[in-house]
């Protein structure tokens, strides 16, 4: 990405309206809010999605997975393209694109059309995510920015706690339908104040897009996790999987080609010969494809072997997101200022801890209260490292780099979500396959018990590679002192103040594929 002095109500030296200023907050909190809402308001949802939809577990698989996989195919592009077409006018045209997909998914007739919807919603949720806190940074300077990004930041932390229960309450007590359809009204509500109060701004409008490096990743990425969805349920040796494991490589060598001869590249491959650059963009890919993607798994669970109520499902990942915001909120002024591999290593090695607890707590009999343990200890974990990943990953890029470096982390946080449901996906439906006709005659029960042991042992040993990976290779630079960057990172690409002062670290806190 590439970034140059902001231009907005802010930055262009007018006096704000003092009484209209929090204007441009809420209209950007809440497309905010939203799109993170939709990666995990779902979950309760997906056995009443499978009666309704008659679908297959596969396609709930792409239900979860398709908009977390478009969300990070296209957010670098999407950073790109608001920096020279203008922040608001793409942040506009997301919410609107979100909003139609939005009623696209309420009323699909069929699983075929819910998907497709739900890769639109992650267009859209790209478009959105890319330009949030840009415009929160022309809007704001001063001490005032540092109070928006902190309510920003916390909103973010909330949308993944309220995400299953408020999936969960409509659901419930009005049809699963409403858990898109809710969507409506506040995405008009966000696009009228946006184009009331919120002011243009733009990045280098000298840039050019690089549609081939776009192109290329995404069809990397769509076809890895085809291929890995399809690898469990046809067969590692199928045509159809190898020819898009083929694919994905294929798509990687020109993906790479390309941003080593592009003058603008989506990604500069320098950033990567970084040791601690390169720990980093892992340990975002498997912290997100650790602490969150079973939670999936775990919620059908909670709802076709127990017996919960949609509501009661929702709550029963609560403690997750509960004790990743509790750390986040009484101790993100002390991660940042520890050195970056402690707060994410040992963060890492607490949400492994957490899932391996799953596996010696969940066993014949054990109810909802089982979860408790595991999850408290994983968001743990996930409220020491997420919000100190983003900062260093700024601290291990070059000035110039540092918002392709922010926008590089978030994609590799919501590629790991993406995997994550596509491996654990295909581990859990071969412990269902045991349990079928022509296995070896285990009740249902046990067979899901046996596929979150197998998840739940796959995330935990994962994320402890992960956490010692950091421990050992990740050391702050001599350039970052403060253990975080100076600027405010955003999701799109760009960083720092654009009056000169040091904005407030926007906290990466949001937990569930946020």
């Amino acid at each position: 990405m590439h970034s140059a002095p902001e231009r907005g109500s802010a930055a262009s030296g007018r006096a704000p309206d003092v009484r209209g200023k929090w204007w441009p907050l809420v209209a950007i909190t809440l497309g905010n809010f939203v799109l993170l809402v939709d990666v995990t308001i779902v979950n309760a949802a997906l056995p009443r999605i499978s009666d309704g939809l008659n679908a297959s577990f596969t396609s709930l698989q792409w239900v979860m997975d398709i908009y977390a996989l478009a969300l990070a195919a296209l957010l670098m592009v999407a950073g790109s393209a608001a920096d020279l077409f203008g922040r608001r006018k793409l942040y506009v045209a997301g919410l609107a694109l979100f909003a139609l997909a939005s009623l696209a998914c309420g009323l699909a007739p069929d699983a075929g059309t819910l998907i497709a919807a739900r890769a639109v919603q992650g267009v859209g949720a790209a478009a959105m995510f890319a330009t949030n806190t840009p415009l929160l940074m022309a809007a704001y300077r001063g001490r005032d920015r540092g109070v928006a990004f902190g309510i920003w930041g916390g909103t973010s932390g909330a949308a993944a706690a309220v995400g299953p229960v408020l999936g969960g309450l409509l659901t419930e007590y009005v049809d699963w339908r409403a858990i898109f359809l809710v969507n409506l009204p506040l995405a008009a509500i966000a696009v009228g104040i946006t184009l009331r109060h919120v002011q243009e701004s733009h990045g280098d409008r000298t840039a050019r897009i690089d549609w081939p490096g776009a192109a290329s990743f995404t069809v990397c990425a769509g076809a890895l996790t085809y291929g890995l969805m399809r690898g469990g349920e046809e067969g590692w040796t199928e045509s159809g999987t190898l020819g898009s494991l083929a694919v994905a490589v294929l798509a990687l060598l020109v993906f790479v080609g390309v941003e080593r001869r592009v003058r603008q590249p989506l990604l500069d491959l320098a950033l990567l010969r970084r040791p601690t650059f390169a720990v980093l963009m892992v340990a975002a890919l498997l912290l997100q494809a650790a602490a969150f993607p079973y939670l999936t798994f775990v919620g059908l669970w909670t709802q076709n072997i127990l017996g919960l109520s949609p509501v009661q499902a929702g709550l029963a990942v609560l403690p997750l997101a509960g004790t990743s915001l509790l750390v986040g909120a009484l101790g993100g002024r002390l991660l940042q200022r520890m050195a970056p591999q402690l707060p994410v290593g040992i963060g890492l090695l607490l949400v492994g801890s957490g899932a391996l607890l799953h596996v010696a707590l969940l066993g014949d009999g054990a109810g909802w209260a089982a979860l408790i343990p595991g999850l408290a200890v994983s968001g743990l974990g996930v409220g020491m490292a997420m919000p100190v990943l983003v900062s260093a990953a700024l601290g291990a890029a070059p000035p110039q780099r540092a918002g392709m470096a922010s926008g590089a982390v978030n994609t590799f946080r919501q590629l790991g979500f993406a995997f994550g449901i596509a491996v654990l996906g295909t581990v859990f439906a071969a412990a269902l396959h045991d349990a079928g006709p022509g296995g070896p005659g285990r009740t249902i029960g046990a067979a899901y018990l046996d596929g979150l042991h197998r998840i739940t042992l796959i995330s935990g040993l994962v994320a402890l590679a992960a956490g010692l990976l950091v421990l050992a290779v990740v050391r702050r630079s001599a350039a970052d002192g403060g253990g975080g960057a100076a600027g405010t990172p955003d999701a799109g690409g760009r960083t720092g103040a654009a009056d000169g002062t040091s904005a407030a670290p926007a906290r990466e806190g949001a937990p569930a594929g946020g």
